[in-house]
Parts: C-alpha cells; structure tokens; sequence
C-alpha cells in the first residue's frame, strides 16, 4: 500500500520522515525538544525545515475527521492549532500496517499547562488559565462547537499582556452545529469542571500545586467565568427609549472583554415605550484587528489593547490627533515599538516574541518610575529591562520548566 499523505499545500520535506518506524521509535535526531501535554496518544514534536510540527498517531479515520475539523474552526476564525495535513499506509518494513498520523504546526510560544504551572508563577495563575479557557469555551460554543473533552490538557495556552490566550489542540471529540442547546454547553461545561479538577489533583499530588488550594474550588471558576462572559455577549437588554445611550455602552462592554460587535438585533415594544438590545453577531480580536489594520502586526488581542494604548499616548504626547491615524501608527511603528524589539540581543529574543517584550518593557518602566517617583523614556526602561529582566526569564521557544510527561498521573482517571 502507498503512502497516502493529505495536506492543503504541497511539503515535499514530509516525505523525508521516517513513517515505516512507529511514532514513538523516532530517533532523537529527528525531535524536537518542546514540552509535552498529557495525550491519550503517541505525539513528537519534528522539525521540518526550520519548523516544528506537532505529530500525533491516531486511527486513519479520526485523524481525517480533526484534520477537517481544525480547517474549518480555523475558517471560522477560531484560536485552534494549524492543521497541515494527514499521512495514511504506513507500513512497517515488514509490511505491518501502522497508524494514521495527524501533522499540526506548533503554535509558537505557547505552552501545555502542566509546563506553566511548574514554573515559579504567581500563585493566581491557576485561576487565570481558566479565565482564558473560559473565554476559548465561550468563542467555540457562539460559532456551535461541542468539544466533548474540555481540559487544560486538549488546550495550549500563549501569554498575552500579562494574561493567557488559550488556544484548541485536540478536536478529536468536537462536532461542529448551526446552534448549541443549552444542554449541549451545560455538557461541555460539566466535562470540563471535572477535569480540570482531576488536572489539578494530579499537579498536587506531584507537588506542584500547594495544598492550600482546592482544585474543586478552582475547577468551578470556570462555570462562573463563563457564564458572565456569556451573559454579556448573549443576553437580551431591556431600556427605555430615552436610554439609547445604554446600547453605546453594551457595545464598549464587550469591545472591553476582547469582543467585537458586528451586528445588532434590536427591537421595540408596539407602543415604542421600550428597546430591546441583544447582540447578533459577536467575534473576538477587536483590538489585534484595528492593530493590524493600523500597523501590520498581528499578535493577541490583550498585547493589541496594550500595543495600541501606547499608540495612542503617542499620539498624545507628539499632539497629532488632528493627524491620519495611520501616519501616525507607522511612525510610531518605526520610532518606537522595533526600536525597543530590537534592543534585546539576538540569543535572547527568542525567549518571548517581541509584542510581549514590548508590553513586559512598559510594566518595567511603570515600576522603575513608581520607584524613582519619575518618569523614564522607554529606551531607558528597556535597557535596564534587558540588563536585569530577561536574562532570568524561562524560554517559552524550547524547553520550559521539566518534562512534563514524567509528572505523575493518577491512574483512576
């Protein structure tokens, strides 16, 4: 049987790999070295000409089906892992059959939770991982996603202006419809609540979360979280018709969780005495999309709120708001954010992607201003920033914190 490789464009490198060997014999050659999440599965991380791709061993049919699956949640503008193709027959040189293979690219800076949570964080990251799993649950149900397995384990997370963007990994389980049920989400939500905490106990009992903390306590977060962000982007608002003010600030609401606006369902009563209010579409990246529009620079939408503050305070301080805002962003594109990019020395700036380095270059100068009780150019800042900061930071590139598949795992689950 031939090799049978699917893929939406054409990688002749893929042929070069060693498919007639099981996933898991692969010679340390051929690996990358990138932490690992826990998975039902054999998954290697290969580098492809200067690219790393995710490989997961998985039957024919399942790995054709998340290979489709992740095309079209990515078309949908969903935060999922890249698909790049499937390779089917594999055969052993003896001629036994092996499985299927699923290729995704990794998502670069990102991270498995079990290899965040090792390292010295402060102790509310927890919480904030699930904040972003909340808002990633939240995104896929509105465009009618069931997961089926919601975990921090089926789930990357990226650091992004001080918080976490939580990225799809695994849609193994997923079925995409036109509109979930209530009873759909409440599902993925229960599935979800449960293994967090079970993920949580496991941490602990390695050691790596304090027994202060209750993972049930924590798991629940997500039931909340949710369904505030829910509410705020679904739920039908009542007002007077003198109130019309309020549909400006139903809009900011959700412009401030990450979402954008792009139609609005409004009706009245007979008598015209009230307005009813509830948002048709939504979609997140307002502000990594008018960053981009403005800049060309596409990053997570929590450094865009932060990139684009500082654009702004620009602005300000030169006094050209009379001025084109896309003059004006390329100037500051030029004057300021690469300058500050490229300070850091070459060995040391694949530790964090640059709009990260910027908006951690802002906090420095923050604190060394509160700290002196004045105000520090941002060339200063970054500087000091390089000189004292991020010598010390993990490298979120390569290897972070220990291998995660050596960190004990209850067996109950």
């Amino acid at each position: 049987m031939a090799l049978d490789i699917t893929t939406a464009r054409p990688w002749p490198a893929l042929l070069d790999l060693p498919w007639r060997q099981p996933l898991e014999d692969w010679p340390e050659d051929r690996l990358a070295a990138l932490p690992r999440g826990i998975s039902r599965h054999v998954v290697r991380f290969v580098r492809v000409e200067g690219r790393v791709v995710a490989i997961k061993e998985i039957k024919a049919e399942i790995a054709i089906r998340e290979y489709n699956m992740l095309r079209m949640l990515r078309r949908l503008g969903q935060p999922v892992v890249e698909p790049i193709g499937v390779v089917k027959g594999r055969l052993t040189k003896s001629g036994e059959p092996l499985d299927a293979c699923l290729l995704t690219r990794h998502l670069q800076f990102s991270l498995p939770y079990r290899a965040m949570l090792s390292q010295s964080l402060r102790p509310e990251t927890a919480a904030r991982l699930i904040d972003a799993l909340a808002v990633l649950l939240v995104r896929l149900h509105l465009v009618g996603f069931w997961w089926g397995d919601v975990s921090l384990s089926n789930t990357l997370f990226k650091r992004s202006a001080g918080e976490f963007a939580a990225y799809l990994v695994d849609a193994e389980t997923g079925e995409l419809q036109d509109r979930l049920t209530d009873g759909q989400r409440a599902h993925d939500l229960d599935i979800a609540r449960v293994n967090i905490a079970g993920e949580l106990m496991d941490l602990q009992a390695g050691g790596f979360l304090g027994e202060e903390y209750d993972p049930i306590e924590i798991s629940d977060r997500i039931m909340e979280r949710y369904d505030v962000l829910w509410r705020a982007l679904t739920e039908i608002e009542r007002f007077d018709v003198g109130e019309r003010w309020r549909v400006d600030e139903r809009i900011r609401r959700l412009n401030s969780l990450g979402f954008d606006v792009g139609e609005l369902d409004i009706t009245t009563d007979f008598d015209g005495a009230t307005i009813q209010i509830q948002p048709k579409i939504v979609d997140a990246g307002h502000h990594s999309r008018r960053l981009l529009r403005l800049t060309g620079l596409d990053v997570e939408d929590n450094q865009a709120r932060r990139l684009l503050n500082d654009l702004d305070s620009y602005r300000a301080s030169k006094d050209r708001q009379n001025d084109d805002e896309e003059h004006v962003a390329h100037d500051w594109l030029m004057q300021v954010y690469e300058p500050v990019t490229r300070t850091a020395p070459p060995e040391m700036r694949r530790k964090i992607e640059p709009a990260e380095l910027f908006h951690e270059v802002l906090e420095h100068r923050w604190y060394m201003s509160e700290k002196a009780h004045r105000d520090f150019p941002i060339e200063e800042a970054a500087r000091d920033y390089i000189a004292t900061v991020l010598p010390d930071k993990p490298d979120d590139s390569t290897v972070v914190g220990v291998d995660t598949e050596e960190m004990p795992v209850r067996a109950d689950r």
